[in-house]
């Protein structure tokens, strides 16, 4: 075969790629970027080397992802125990959403938050990037266009009936209000959506975030939602869609993403087709005349690793691509700061 897409460890797709590995960098932030006009990709891969402490939980948190996101871009690596010297692909590129680039988009479908704040005085654009938790199959995050209605700090939890009635057929009964403080699930920060029900809020387990996990509501990790709380004002328009498939231009490569479609939504493959054929058909000024290789299309969206790859029939191979990822330092890169949390954090 032409190449040998991520079946295979990471492992052997970085050995793979010869002895001469350079010395190891800083990261680069991956959850803010100014954007050009047209621009559809922002960031870029990385990868570090686990060290005997490390999980992919602790290393996601650390690098601003999605517990789920990691764990799908590194295939055959133990999320627990991913071991001493491991390589692991940090999936910090992302492919911005087809919708509105206005407030906030929520894409359930890549558990990913994006924020476009209104441009500068000088005209200038950005993005805002957070992993974010959404309902479970039975709770699902409902799709649609609202507004952020409200803000609140340190919030009291209103318990809805629905959520009264699950715990308490499981024998787990909650009150109806749940004060502020650390049995608060959430969290101590919230935007309130004009959607009736339904919030952006922190949480009391930071572990879920880019899970499956909540009654429909929107999580992110405590320090995310305290950086959006400041930023977001009210009346921010908020967009929830259900994107799995994403493709772009970065640079003079057309790449193509794809994730598992929801449980409940599922897939569309000619979307797929038809995301691509629109990007052919607006490609930038100085892109490359692109043929596209619809069976590496086709093996991206089967695998459903949610990683940028590219899709031109004389594109590099996947191992290769992936290889190119510079090596970078275990250091946060967002608003995260594992000392200052574990020394603040009360004693029990």
């Amino acid at each position: 075969m032409r190449e040998r897409f991520a079946a295979l460890s990471l492992i052997s797709l970085f050995v793979a790629a010869g002895p001469a590995i350079a010395e190891a960098r800083d990261p680069v932030p991956s959850y803010v970027f100014e954007l050009a006009e047209g621009q559809d990709v922002v960031g870029q891969l990385q990868r570090i080397r686990s060290r005997h402490e490390d999980t992919l939980a602790d290393l996601a948190r650390l690098f601003d992802l999605g517990y789920e996101e990691l764990v799908t871009a590194n295939p055959g690596v133990d999320p627990w125990l991913p071991g001493e010297g491991t390589d692991i692909l940090l999936p910090t590129q992302f492919i911005l959403p087809e919708t509105h680039r206005d407030g906030l988009v929520l894409n359930l479908a890549s558990m990913r938050l994006f924020y476009f704040p209104v441009p500068d005085a000088d005209g200038k654009r950005m993005v805002y990037t957070h992993p974010i938790g959404i309902g479970r199959v039975g709770w699902s995050t409902p799709l649609g266009s609202t507004t952020v209605n409200a803000k609140a700090t340190n919030p009291s939890w209103y318990v809805p009936e629905s959520v009264l009635a699950e715990h308490a057929a499981d024998g787990d009964p909650l009150p109806r209000v749940v004060p502020p403080g650390p049995d608060n699930p959430l969290g101590q920060h919230v935007l309130r959506l004009a959607m009736p029900g339904y919030l952006i809020h922190g949480t009391n387990k930071p572990y879920g975030v880019g899970m499956r996990v909540s009654h429909g509501c929107i999580r992110l990790y405590p320090e995310d939602i305290a950086a959006l709380h400041k930023l977001v004002p009210k009346g921010t328009p908020v967009h929830i869609i259900d994107q799995p498939y994403q493709a772009g231009w970065s640079g003079n490569n057309l790449v193509f993403a794809a994730r598992h479609p929801l449980e409940e939504t599922g897939g569309d493959w000619l979307a797929a087709l038809e995301l691509i054929d629109r990007q052919l058909k607006n490609a930038p000024d100085g892109a490359p005349e692109v043929t596209v290789d619809w069976g590496r299309v086709a093996r991206i969206t089967r695998e459903g690793l949610g990683t940028p790859l590219p899709v031109a029939d004389d594109s590099e191979d996947a191992d290769v691509w992936l290889a190119r990822a510079p090596l970078v330092r275990p250091l946060a890169v967002a608003y995260y700061q594992p000392e200052a949390i574990e020394k603040d954090a009360p004693d029990g």
